[in-house]
């Protein structure tokens, strides 16, 4: 993984477990986690995750990532590089031929692109939401077979 992504990961862990007010307070996040980054760069990178401000939990305008229903909160504090040890992911479960992968709030959409492009020839397709992702199988597959593929993408 790249280290912008990386970087664009941690924005998208601090903005989902923090009230983060302006960039400085991000750009302090950031710091604490061992990135150096201008605020120019902060801004460009906050665009292209469409961050948005809206009223937090506690009445001040805060960042929130996008497509987040009703600006959901992770509510326990970890460590950011604790959360980002996971990449995302939560859970893989099965019914049928259908998979179905839960991650943190704003990561099914990537999760669900790299799956894609891994061309898994039993792998049909994707839907992602904000924190959930269908998975359509090929009939037939066993559920090994799909965590073997899925192995080098999220911790199966």
């Amino acid at each position: 993984m790249s280290v912008k992504n990386q970087r664009l990961d941690t924005i998208k862990m601090i903005v989902s477990s923090q009230e983060i007010c302006n960039q400085e307070e991000l750009l302090q996040a950031l710091s604490k986690e061992g990135y150096s980054l201008t605020q120019a760069t902060l801004s460009r990178d906050l665009k292209q995750l469409k961050v948005v401000k809206a009223l937090g939990d506690s009445g001040k305008s805060v960042y929130v990532l996008p497509n987040n229903a009703m600006y959901r909160r992770v509510k326990e504090h970890r460590p950011v590089r604790e959360m980002m040890m996971h990449s995302g992911f939560l859970s893989l479960r099965f019914s049928g031929n259908i998979g179905v992968i839960k991650t943190r709030p704003g990561y099914a959409s990537s999760i669900a692109y790299d799956i894609d492009n891994a061309n898994i020839p039993f792998i049909i397709g994707t839907i992602a939401g904000d924190d959930t992702i269908i998975m359509v199988i090929v009939e037939g597959v066993s559920r090994d077979e799909v965590r073997e593929a899925l192995s080098n993408i999220i911790p199966t």
